[in-house]
C-alpha cells in the first residue's frame, strides 16, 4: 500500500507521458491508457516503472509493468510484456512522471488545514497539552496522549494507547497501536530527494507514507521521511534512540534496537532482531540481514548476511577487523 492520501491525477496517454519526457513514439500505440507510475516490484498490468541500476536485475525481470523508464544499457533484463522506454537519466525521468501522476506529492509546505484541538473532535477524547493543532483527515484511537506544542497534520492515523511526545510534528503517517513517539520527532515529511540538473536542482515526489507498526519507540529529536516509491516502514517492536535519521523507503524489521545518532540511508533493508550501535551509518540500497549486530561507529557500505557481527569502516566481520587492529 503506498500512500492513500494523495490523489492519482491519471490515468494518462502513452502519447502525454511520451511527451512530458521529450519523446517520439514509433510504436503507433499512442492511446493506451497507463494508470500509475509504481517501483519494479509493485507495478502492475497498465502501469509505469522504471529501471535504472543492475542492482536491481532480477525485479526487473519479473516486473508486471506494461512500461518501464530505463536506458538503452537495460532495456534487455525487462521481460518481453514489459516495454521500455529509452531515456538518458532515468531518476529525472522518473521524477517528471510521478510529479504528472502526483502533483501534491512534491512540495511539503506545511499544514494550513490545522485547527486547535480544543476546535476538534478530539477535545474530549485525548489527553493533551498546550497549543496542540490537528489537521484533516486524522484518526486517533483510545487513550492516546499529545505534549505541548505539536502537530498532527493532515493525512494521520493513530492507533490505541499511542503517546505523542511534545515539539513533534507528524503528517501523511499510519502509527499503528502502543507506539511511542517522543519529544521533537519529526514523522512522514518529505525525504531527501532531488536531482542536480544544468539549472537547478530537480524535487523528486515523494508519494508514500510512513507506518510505524505495533509496539514501537521513536526516540527524542529523530526523524522518519515518507518513502518516495514506497513505504518507509518501521517494524513492531522496534526502539530507536535518540536522534536517529531514517530516511525515504527504509524497511526496519521487528524486534530492532538502534542507538543514539544512527543514520540509515534511503531504500535500504534492514530485517529482524538487528541491532545497531550509536553513531553508525548505513549507505542507501543496502540489504541487511536477519539476526545481524553492528558495532557502534560502523560505516556500512555493503550488504551484510543474516547473523552477521561486523564493526569498523568499511564495517567488516569484527573477528576480522579486531585481528587486523590489534
Amino acid at each position: 500500500m503506498l500512500n492513500p492520501f494523495f490523489k492519482n491525477n491519471g490515468p494518462f496517454n502513452l502519447r502525454d507521458i511520451l511527451k512530458e519526457l521529450n519523446l517520439k513514439n514509433n510504436q503507433n500505440n499512442e492511446d493506451i491508457k497507463i494508470v500509475d507510475i509504481k517501483d519494479l516490484q509493485n507495478s502492475k498490468l497498465d502501469e509505469i516503472t522504471f529501471f535504472h541500476s543492475l542492482k536491481y536485475k532480477s525485479v526487473a525481470n519479473n516486473t508486471k509493468a506494461s512500461y518501464c523508464i530505463t536506458t538503452e544499457k537495460l532495456k534487455n533484463e525487462l521481460p518481453e510484456s514489459c516495454k521500455p522506454i529509452i531515456v538518458d537519466n532515468v531518476l529525472v525521468s522518473t521524477s517528471i512522471i510521478t510529479s504528472k501522476f502526483y502533483p501534491d506529492s512534491v512540495n511539503d509546505d506545511f499544514d494550513d488545514t490545522v485547527e486547535e484541538i480544543n476546535n476538534t473532535k478530539f477535545h474530549d477524547k485525548v489527553k493533551f497539552g498546550k497549543n496542540v493543532l490537528i489537521g484533516q483527515n486524522v484518526s486517533i484511537g483510545l487513550n492516546c496522549l499529545i505534549g505541548h506544542n505539536s502537530i498532527i497534520e493532515k493525512n494521520v492515523s493513530i492507533g490505541d494507547n499511542c503517546s505523542i511526545g511534545s515539539n513533534t510534528i507528524v503528517r501523511n503517517s499510519l502509527i499503528k497501536n502502543n507506539v511511542k513517539i517522543l519529544d521533537n520527532c519529526i514523522i512522514g515529511k518529505h525525504g531527501f530527494g532531488f536531482f542536480p540538473t544544468q539549472n537547478k536542482n530537480l524535487r523528486y515526489p515523494h508519494m508514500g507514507i510512513v507506518i510505524i507498526e505495533d509496539n514501537c519507540e521513536i526516540g527524542c529529536g529523530s526523524t522518519i521521511d515518507r518513502g518516495s516509491m514506497s513505504n518507509t516502514i518501521i517494524g513492531s517492536n522496534t526502539f530507536l534512540d535518540n536522534q536517529i535519521h531514517i530516511a525515504h523507503n527504509v524497511k526496519i524489521g521487528e524486534n530492532s534496537i538502534i542507538a543514539g545518532q544512527v543514520g540509515i540511508a534511503g531504500s535500504s533493508v534492514i530485517g529482524k532482531n538487528v541491532k545497531i550501535g550509536g553513531q553508525a551509518g548505513i549507505s542507501g540500497h543496502l540489504k541487511i540481514g536477519d539476526n545481524v549486530e553492528i558495532a557502534g561507529g560502523s560505516g556500512v557500505i555493503k550488504d551484510i548476511p543474516d547473523n552477521s557481527k561486523v564493526m569498523g569502516y568499511p564495517a567488516k566481520n569484527i573477528r576480522e577487523f579486531l585481528k587486523d587492529n590489534r
